[in-house]
């Protein structure tokens, strides 16, 4: 019988080739599951088998996560004691899979989780934070024209900051509205511009001519004209600049991301009546119960109209 240890391995590659999962999740399961092999070998004379996992062995390994310390004396978050887990019942169910006894993964329950708390701007906030560039231009003009196209794309489609910076010019179908995009897990999805994101991202590129492939670049030495100067691909952390730039121009108090802008989109068309499905589609998530997470934001605002319109005398 194959131990613990030589059964992870194999998972990883299952999870890599099988199942596509990203190189950041299969390196997060490696880490996980690490953790775990350390904990349960400790003091044993020999490499654990998948038998010797078992109920009682799980509950020791929480209570250990749970008054685990790091080297600065910090302890686990619950929600990174909860991806511990998470990563156990993932490799549970792949010995299940394979006809090896183990530990049912059903047998281990997940914690209660606190919800996520979704930063998403209200329309009117929306709508001060696209006309943001066009009120407060930069000294270049193309700079202006690009940071309109960034986040008019950014609500429009609600890309992740990440597939933004990666975009190329040749992926943008201007005269469709719509474009490719490869998401989390290398998955394909199918995203759609907005009449005025199309209209703005026209405009900043009839201002370039250069042949470089981004679709957003930084223009450091370079002039208006646009035919000298490093050409070089925004990276998430200049989007954030931006978007936090023209979130304070346009009297935004709150934090402001491109995240926010991802979460602004999604409940846009929530509250204006999207099926949650087609939500999930357009987000690129590959579970329905991520994208539930914007469902209480929704009931909230059916529950803010009814408060105001409900009962009211003529």
């Amino acid at each position: 019988m194959a131990s613990v240890n030589d059964l992870i391995r194999d998972f990883l590659e299952y999870s890599e080739i099988e199942k596509n999962h990203s190189e950041l999740t299969i390196r997060n399961y490696e880490h996980y599951l690490g953790r775990f092999l350390d904990f349960a070998e400790k003091g044993r004379s020999r490499e654990l088998k998948p038998e010797q996992i078992t109920s009682d062995l799980v509950r020791k390994y929480r209570l250990y996560l749970n008054r685990f310390t790091t080297g600065l004396g910090d302890n686990l978050a619950k929600i990174t004691q909860t991806y511990h887990i998470i990563a156990l019942r993932a490799f549970l169910k792949y010995l299940a899979k394979r006809d090896i006894k183990s530990l049912a993964a059903e047998k281990v329950e997940l914690g209660e989780m606190k919800r996520k708390q979704i930063n998403f701007l209200g329309i009117e906030e929306v709508e001060s934070l696209l006309k943001a560039p066009e009120k407060f231009p930069s000294k270049k003009e193309a700079a202006t024209l690009r940071d309109a196209a960034i986040l008019e794309t950014l609500f429009s489609t609600g890309l992740r900051v990440s597939e933004l910076t990666g975009l190329n010019r040749e992926q943008i179908n201007l005269e469709r509205g719509e474009f490719n995009v490869r998401g989390k897990g290398d998955k394909d999805r199918i995203v759609f511009l907005s009449d005025p994101a199309i209209r703005k991202i026209k405009n900043y590129l009839a201002k370039r001519t250069d042949n470089a492939k981004p679709l957003f670049i930084h223009f450091s030495g370079a002039k208006d004209g646009l035919d000298d100067g490093e050409y070089m691909r925004l990276t998430p952390r200049s989007i954030q600049r931006i978007v936090s730039k023209y979130a304070r121009l346009a009297g935004i108090t709150k934090e402001v991301t491109p995240h926010s802008l991802r979460h602004s989109f999604a409940t846009d068309l929530l509250i204006n009546g999207a099926d949650i499905r087609s939500v999930q589609a357009m987000l690129g998530h590959s579970s329905i119960t991520t994208t539930q997470i914007y469902t209480h934001i929704t009931n909230q605002h059916l529950k803010d109209i009814h408060k105001k319109f409900h009962g009211k005398k003529n």
